[in-house]
């Protein structure tokens, strides 16, 4: 009886084992990466701002092949960074290239005038024309401050 039990149980995971060998799986891919911002000083109104040392700027992607399903960017500050006032005038850029570096689709944020310790914004999800790279790029008082890529791959 119990040796009967044992060969079904076997039979049963070996079935079973067969099939998730012989089912490719979805191809599901996700990337994350954090920069650090550098310390960097500007003018918001004859003010100085100064942001310290102590945020990352963070880009996520999450998808399969060329297809983004969701796709985050943002700052996030500790410590010293955490006690700033913050990016005034910001905004969070998307951009795609092909394997040759050449951009070809910007998805530009909107400028938001208003002081955030932790701007971010997310993208909607999109299907790529080619492979290459995609980039979030974080905008202060209208300059590029840092960038975070991935390559998106076969």
């Amino acid at each position: 009886m119990l040796r009967a039990h044992i060969a079904r149980l076997t039979t049963a995971l070996a079935t079973a084992g067969a099939l998730i060998l012989t089912v490719p799986p979805a191809a599901h891919a996700t990337a994350i990466g954090s920069t650090p911002v550098r310390t960097f000083e500007y003018s918001v109104g004859g003010v100085t701002m100064k942001i310290p040392t102590g945020c990352m700027f963070t880009h996520i992607i999450r998808g399969g092949g060329r297809k983004i399903t969701y796709q985050n960017a943002g700052v996030d500050c500790a410590f010293v960074g955490a006690l700033s006032s913050g990016f005034c005038n910001w905004r969070i850029d998307f951009t795609y290239a092909d394997t040759n570096n050449r951009t070809y689709r910007v998805s530009r944020g909107r400028t938001h005038s208003e002081c955030k310790i932790d701007p971010m914004r997310n993208n909607s999800p999109r299907t790529l024309p080619r492979y290459g790279k995609a980039c979030a790029h974080l905008h202060v008082n209208g300059v590029r401050r840092v960038s975070q890529c991935h390559h998106i791959t076969k």
